[in-house]
């Protein structure tokens, strides 16, 4: 059983490990295409991240509550939970230097990551306790189904609505309908009210990906690269009807998120508990103190965005970047990744010291 949260641990990690790589480049201008997120339709490697930290909080759902009764002492447990993650990132997005070190109120934007973390993980878990696995497929079937009809099918001020940006997409007209100004763009959010709903499908296969590492089959391996083949083919065959989609969160998104995450897992697990392989050591380590290093590298990268140096008055992240990372002999690409990849090991060795000295911040 260690073996197999090991693996899931060591999933968990080298997610968070991502996420922090695409999300502090030295400067946006400068990207590799995979380190960039999809212009709208279709994915790239860094869509993928996001997706896989909720799978794997489904994942985890199950091993933390597969024992559990469905009470009020564990349903306490999970509220605070999603509270304290709901905070956490509500408090990201209104912090500001200056006094009250909080935005005025029009400014601050409600969803967020650790929000949707916090969402999903409750929703889930409620359903988990609640009901069995076959109902759980159940619910994951009309999420998905009834997210495509209620997108496609349902029009929005009278024109049919449609899988483009605004001003006629259903996912977003919700959000200005309840977020107004609290939102990241006018015209989306990727973390938005509706397209939370089938997150909470991403979140449900993941648990059933941690029945099938539960059980004392032989064959989890095959089992999971054949449902993650599954899943990404029939997601990319539901994408010429409900176009693949990060900020939408669609239901074929869902599907492909899942199928690769099901695949990198088996990987993983393949080598770490059937081929006896010790590789990546650092993100059994993240993962140990994921929500905490991912919270850490946010707040931080804000401070670094909100401070000024110099009589420039440059942020302090372009001064060191400028600094340090630009030179005439480097790609500006190379000069953006290694910014981003000093920053990332910078949260590598604080993780490392967490795990040597035992410190574990459970959120």
């Amino acid at each position: 059983m260690k073996e197999r949260i090991a693996a899931v641990d060591k999933f968990r990690g080298m997610t968070i490990v991502l996420m922090i790589l695409v999300n502090n480049p030295g400067t946006w201008a400068s990207v590799y295409r995979p380190f960039l997120h999809a212009d709208w339709h279709g994915y790239t490697p860094t869509d993928m991240v996001f997706p896989f930290f909720i799978f794997i909080v489904g994942t985890s759902i199950f091993f933390a509550y597969s024992t559990k009764k469905s009470n009020v002492a564990t349903y306490k447990k999970i509220t605070i939970r999603s509270l304290k993650l709901i905070g956490l990132g509500l408090f990201l997005g209104a912090f500001t230097l200056t006094f009250p070190f909080v935005k005025d109120f029009s400014e601050i934007r409600f969803p967020g990551v650790l929000q949707r973390i916090g969402v999903v993980f409750f929703i889930t878990s409620i359903l988990f306790l609640n009901f069995n696995w076959k109902q759980l497929m159940a619910v994951t079937a009309v999420i998905l189904v009834g997210y495509w009809v209620v997108m496609g099918f349902i029009p929005v001020n009278g024109i049919a609505s449609t899988f483009d940006r605004a001003p006629n997409n259903l996912a977003n007209y919700v959000d200005l309908k309840l977020l107004g100004t609290h939102m990241w763009k006018d015209d989306y959010d990727p973390e938005g009210v509706l397209s939370t709903i089938p997150a909470v499908a991403s979140c449900l296969l993941g648990v059933f990906t941690g029945q099938i590492l539960r059980t004392k089959r032989q064959n989890k391996i095959t089992i999971l690269m054949v449902l993650g083949s599954a899943l990404v083919l029939l997601g990319h065959a539901w994408d010429f009807v409900f176009p693949i989609n990060k900020a939408l969160w669609s239901s074929s998104f869902v599907l492909v998120s899942a199928g690769w995450a099901n695949l990198i897992l088996a990987l993983i697990y393949y080598i770490t508990t059937i081929r006896k392989v010790q590789f990546g050591t650092i993100f059994n380590y993240v993962g140990a103190n994921a929500i905490t290093v991912f919270f850490l590298s946010s707040f931080v990268g804000k401070l670094f965005g909100l401070i000024h140096v110099g009589t420039a008055n440059v942020t302090l992240k372009s001064w060191l970047f400028t600094k340090f990372y630009v030179h005439d002999f480097l790609p500006a690409e190379l000069s953006s990744f290694l910014y981003a990849f000093t920053i990332m090991s910078f949260y590598c060795l604080i993780a490392l010291v967490f795990y040597k000295r035992q410190i574990f911040i459970k959120v």
